[in-house]
């Protein structure tokens, strides 16, 4: 068989390929769908029985340690603490982890809260970098400043969860805002099921949103494009990806930027991996993985309802380096627990969780970027008409569309967190106009991402940040 006949049959069982790929995850997408529109509706129907309020009166509400890592966030940091302090909840602390900030990020902090060097004890139960001074505020008695050398982003969590007190622990982005009912909402499953060890709830942008003193105020779409673009992400992300896998206990991924953890087994677990780049992604995996091996009941859940409002990047050149980052995190991950890939020993995390984040995740990059290249030699060839490939790409875009709106409608059936009509009709148009550039784009983005992953390599991820909008 001759080159000018090989070339052509490579090509065109490398499309059949792709037409099955594409069939396998859509079809996947549609499980994922149903699964979380029937598990939301399970959701609303059990917090009817009981109240926020009650679970905040209640003995049972247990106290949680805040810990909010930060490296150069001397724009919103302030407006951070501000926030947390005056969360709903019925005890707490806030642990302030300044990881080596080269900015004012220190400075401001200690002109805000009146920071006082403390001779707290710092207890090395997770060897960090070493941590130069704790300070506590004179006006606030339950937040601590600690002062440290930088070692990234997991280094200043394992040094805020070394000094916290109390049995469980949030992570919270110093870039981001909670509403003050999200706590005791992320909370709930440690109240009603002794069996939970981490719990996570939703992260929406909040660029453009008017924020007074720390506090939402105005919930607002944001101006940029881009970053519009970033919110149906976040909502098809969330709304029917995790719901789904908290049901079946195989959720991988508890957002840094608002996520529970139980103390103890996050210690027991070596806490969180500082040579890795996706480190919440690494933990829960990790978490998954040492829980199944001593075979040990627990769950690991998805919380719909309490919100996380943060930055999301405005320009091409930061999105590109955070979806790079988030890219090679999860190929990190995958990496590091690979044994659990199909391994019937890990029950659903290794036979659908694990599989799922490698096929689809992962491998589903490879084939999207490689079948535009067939795609194009498909013509060269004469190999596919053009009728056949506008049908295929319009069934392909068009269901992406689907997905997207399904999420759209999902976010405004159950939460409603946007005033305006206006405002998810332009997120219906933007769920339409992802699909014809910017999610190519993102895509491209991931697969270069294979090229300058680098196993053992730190990254804290700093992104342009800039003062909230103010009321």
């Amino acid at each position: 068989m001759s080159r000018t006949e090989i070339v052509p049959l490579i090509v065109l069982w490398f499309n059949y390929l792709i037409v099955f790929y594409i069939g396998f995850i859509n079809i996947v997408y549609t499980l994922l769908l149903l699964g979380s529109t029937k598990e939301m509706y399970i959701y609303h129907k059990k917090i009817k029985y009981w109240s926020d309020q009650e679970m905040i009166d209640s003995n049972y509400t247990p106290p949680l340690s805040i810990l909010v890592p930060c490296h150069n966030e001397e724009d919103t940091i302030v407006d951070n603490v501000k926030a947390l302090m005056n969360l709903e909840y019925r005890e707490y602390e806030i642990v302030i982890v300044n990881d080596g900030s080269t900015d004012n990020t220190l400075k401001v902090l200690r002109e805000n809260f009146d920071f006082k060097l403390s001779d707290i004890p710092y207890r090395r139960q997770i060897e960090t970098e070493r941590v130069k001074s704790i300070y506590i505020s004179t006006i606030y008695d339950n937040i601590v400043l600690v002062n440290k050398e930088n070692g990234g982003k997991a280094d200043a969590l394992n040094a805020g969860i070394n000094i916290c007190k109390y049995p469980l622990f949030t992570a919270i982005d110093a870039d981001s805002i909670i509403e003050r009912s999200s706590l005791i909402k992320v909370i709930r499953p440690f109240i009603e099921d002794p069996e939970v060890i981490a719990s996570g709830g939703i992260v929406r942008p909040i660029n453009d949103s008017e924020v007074d003193n720390g506090f939402l105020q105005s919930i607002r779409l944001p101006k940029s494009s881009l970053a519009r673009f970033q919110v149906v992400e976040y909502l098809r992300a969330f709304l029917f990806g995790r719901i789904s896998w908290s049901a079946v206990n195989s959720l991988l991924i508890v957002s840094g930027a608002f996520g529970v953890f139980q103390k103890r087994v996050t210690i027991s677990a070596g806490g969180y991996t500082k040579d890795t780049i996706g480190e919440d992604m690494e933990l829960v995996t990790k978490i998954h993985r040492i829980m199944k091996e001593r075979g040990e009941n627990y769950k690991i859940v998805f919380v719909p309802d309490p919100v996380c409002w943060t930055q999301v990047p405005e320009d091409m050149k930061t999105l590109k380096s955070q979806r790079q980052r988030w890219h090679k995190g999860l190929i990190d991950t995958v990496l590091n627990h690979k044994k659990m890939i199909f391994n019937a020993n890990y029950g659903t995390v290794g036979l659908l969780g694990m599989p799922y984040y490698l096929l689809i995740e992962i491998v589903g990059v490879l084939v999207e970027v490689f079948g535009y290249a067939f795609a194009i030699i498909s013509f060269i060839y004469g190999i596919v008409d053009l009728e056949f490939a506008i049908v295929f790409l319009g069934v392909s875009v068009l269901y992406g569309i689907f997905l997207s709106l399904g999420a759209v409608f999902l976010e405004e059936y159950n939460f409603k967190k946007y005033d305006k009509i206006s405002d998810y009709l332009l997120l219906v148009l933007y769920g339409i106009l992802e699909n014809f550039g910017y999610r190519q784009i993102v895509t491209v983005w991931r697969f270069t991402a294979f090229f300058k992953y680098r196993r053992n390599h730190k990254v804290w991820g700093d992104m342009k940040r800039k003062k909230f909008t103010q009321s």
